[in-house]
Parts: structure tokens; C-alpha cells; sequence
């Protein structure tokens, strides 16, 4: 028994394609949240108030590019 235990040295695995797949993941969690959130607030306006179509898709297009700047991936400074 005393040999499994010696047999086990930590951080020598490859983790590259875990990095890659957790790395999509909250790409796509991050952009498909805001993607969400702007169609509700596109179908909100256009149905639930008086803005109409058009003011529903200037409202969900300001939404998304302020979404957009506000998610982006910001440039490391070291």
C-alpha cells in the first residue's frame, strides 16, 4: 500500500484540453447570457409597452453593445 501512495505526484498531468473546455464554456455562458437578456428586453418593449418594434430593437441594440464592452475579455497588464 505504501507504494500506490508514492506512485501519485501531483501537477504532473496535462490539463491542456480541461483549460480549453472551461475556457469555451464561460465564452459561451457569458455571450449566450447576454444574448438572452437582450431578446427578453427586445420582447418586453415591443410587447409590453408602447415603443413598437422599432424602438424594442434600439433598445435591445444599445443593451447588447453596452453588454459587449462591459464582457469583453480585458488585455492582461502584467
Amino acid at each position: 500500500m505504501a507504494e500506490q501512495a508514492s506512485d501519485y505526484h501531483r501537477g504532473d498531468m496535462e490539463i491542456d484540453e480541461q483549460v480549453a473546455t472551461y475556457n469555451v464554456m464561460m465564452g459561451l455562458t457569458k455571450w449566450g447570457s447576454l444574448a438572452v437578456a437582450a431578446l427578453v428586453l427586445m420582447l418586453t418593449l415591443w410587447f409590453c409597452t408602447d415603443s413598437g418594434f422599432l424602438g424594442a430593437v434600439v433598445g435591445a441594440g444599445a443593451f447588447t453593445v453596452i453588454g459587449f464592452f462591459f464582457l469583453r475579455t480585458k488585455k492582461s497588464v502584467h
